[in-house]
């Protein structure tokens, strides 16, 4: 089995992390650079930070924001939210991030992955996936763009296998059922992608208790944790994430 990983989120809006629930009901959870230094020096082993409104409000990822973050760490930095074209990509990757997710703008234009992957290497190309339970889909799973806002008509994981062919790298399925709720990762949404696809999966949305860490290894078959209020909130910290992991047999890095 591969090395687990813990991704801490930031999901970003007007310069400050925040948190809602099903992607609303936002509040207020701090600095980003302070948040990020934070987790980096709890053992955090990847960052995330995901610029939630800049799809809905038609505009790119804040650079400025990617800047006051990366500067601040420098574990592998992820770095999503607007980002449509090549040139967006160069942009945040000449402010200090590592590699780039993308959603709404594969789904409209899934050649873009390609393209991306072959410029800059599939390793930097991370594809979010948001998802809802439909049961009219042959998996159970609709895709969902916008912030989650909009059924985009695609079966979930059908689509995450096509990203794979294209180059993604990575595949970071959310549950919109899940997010925010504390009440644990979507198993069987995070299973039926880790199931179609070789590359890395990142298990995300609902993690509430250390449990839920392992269930997202051991029966949703993800390599990467990701998880934001649990950490903004100190309900857990990283490093209590890590060692529980290690006591139930999975290799971290501690």
């Amino acid at each position: 089995m591969s090395i687990v990983r813990i991704m801490p989120c930031l999901d970003m809006k007007e310069g400050r992390v925040v948190k809602g629930i099903h992607f609303v009901d936002i509040r207020d959870a701090g600095d980003p650079a302070e948040n990020a230094a934070t987790y980096q020096r709890e053992g955090a082993d990847e960052l995330a930070m995901l610029d939630i409104a800049a799809t809905v409000e038609n505009r790119k990822t804040r650079v400025e924001w990617v800047k006051k973050v990366s500067v601040s760490v420098d574990i592998p930095l992820t770095v999503g939210g607007g980002i449509g074209s090549l040139e967006d990509m160069e942009i945040v990757f000449e402010a200090g991030a590592d590699k780039v997710s993308m959603n709404s703008a594969v789904v409209r234009n899934p050649s873009l992955i390609e393209e991306a992957a072959h410029r800059f290497g599939s390793d930097r190309i991370t594809v979010a996936i948001d998802a809802r339970r439909n049961h009219a889909m042959a998996s159970g799973f609709e895709l969902v763009v916008a912030g989650g806002t909009k059924p985009a008509g695609k079966d979930a994981v059908a689509w995450a296998r096509e990203c794979e062919r294209l180059g993604a790298g990575v595949i970071l399925p959310t549950s919109m059922d899940g997010d925010g709720t504390q009440a644990g990762f979507d198993i069987p949404f995070t299973r039926a992608i880790s199931n179609a696809v070789k590359v890395p999966v990142v298990a995300s949305g609902g993690a509430g208790k250390l449990e839920d860490f392992y269930e997202a290894v051991v029966k949703g078959g993800a390599t990467i944790l990701l998880a934001a209020s649990v950490f903004h909130f100190r309900i857990l910290t990283i490093r209590a994430v890590k060692e529980f992991l290690r006591d139930k047999g999975i290799e971290v890095n501690l």
